[in-house]
């Protein structure tokens, strides 16, 4: 189901019209738009909480963008930007499905939504507290970010619970494929960077000469495990049937939300299969 609520909730980070959107309310440039939009669910907070929050973006770049951006945009103005770009951009792309089928979409992924556990979960109980939306795209869009965030919530708690901090998450990531512009591109330094694969290396993490150990795997795999198991409730509250039916739903948006994500996207969300 990740691969497909993930996929719509991206439409913000990828789509021109999700910029213009930003930019029409006076927040210019990718990373202004980035963290009024994504931080405004949490009211005009100051850099901190985000920095906790959104977990691999280095302290300074974080800093930089916030209080400032809410001399621009209030976060109301912001979240409104954000929804309406991405509410734009879905009707770009899924312009031919029916009304009906955008209905049914809307309602089961909204119960889902509703169904997510946001106890410990600051970014997806903000996004849980938002107002439905009026019409089925909007709903369909709030509802894949709560999921997302509230899925990313429990991401950040088992890196911690794992003993990863920021910059060693995106170094091990890097060392296993990630594009290293992503890294130095959330404005950590390449001296931190190096820092990180030497305490990865201490661990047996990596070997001497930055390969990812088995070892490392086996145990970033238990990461994802212990993030699905934090993120399942949704899907056991809709059942089995609901929950196919919900991703027969929504693979067509998936699909279309999907050919918008870079390759090298820090997301490292896999394609759909053909």
């Amino acid at each position: 189901m990740w691969t497909h609520f993930e996929a719509v909730h991206a439409v913000t980070y990828f789509h021109p019209r999700a910029r213009a959107a930003y930019e029409a309310v006076g927040l210019r440039g990718y990373w202004r738009g980035y963290f009024a939009g994504r931080s405004a669910p949490l009211g005009a907070t100051e850099a901190a909480p985000v920095i906790a929050a959104f977990f691999t973006f280095a302290p300074p770049m974080v800093s930089r963008a916030l209080p400032a951006v809410w001399r621009l945009a209030t976060p109301a103005e912001a979240l409104r930007a954000r929804l309406t770009g991405a509410v734009q951009a879905l009707a770009e792309l899924t312009y031919e499905l029916p009304e009906a089928h955008l209905m049914e979409t809307a309602d089961l992924l909204e119960e889902a939504a509703t169904a997510a556990q946001t106890a410990g979960r600051v970014l997806g109980a903000a996004n849980a507290a938002l107002p439905i939306g009026e019409y089925p795209l909007a709903r369909i869009w709030q509802a894949a970010t709560t999921l997302r965030e509230q899925r990313g919530d429990g991401h950040v708690a088992a890196l911690v619970a794992a003993g990863l901090d920021p910059v060693e998450t995106l170094a091990w990531k890097v060392a296993v494929g990630m594009s290293p512009v992503n890294l130095l591109g959330r404005g950590w330094t390449e001296e931190q960077w190096h820092a990180a694969c030497e305490r990865l290396t201490q661990r047996g993490w990596l070997t001497p000469d930055g390969t990812a150990t088995e070892q490392s795997r086996a145990d970033f795999q238990a990461v994802e495990d212990a993030t699905d198991r934090a993120a399942e409730h949704p899907w056991l509250a809709l059942g089995v049937d609901r929950t196919d039916r919900l991703r027969e739903l929504l693979e067509p948006i998936a699909r279309s939300c999907h050919t918008l994500i870079p390759p090298d996207s820090p997301i490292g969300l896999p394609p759909l299969p053909a």
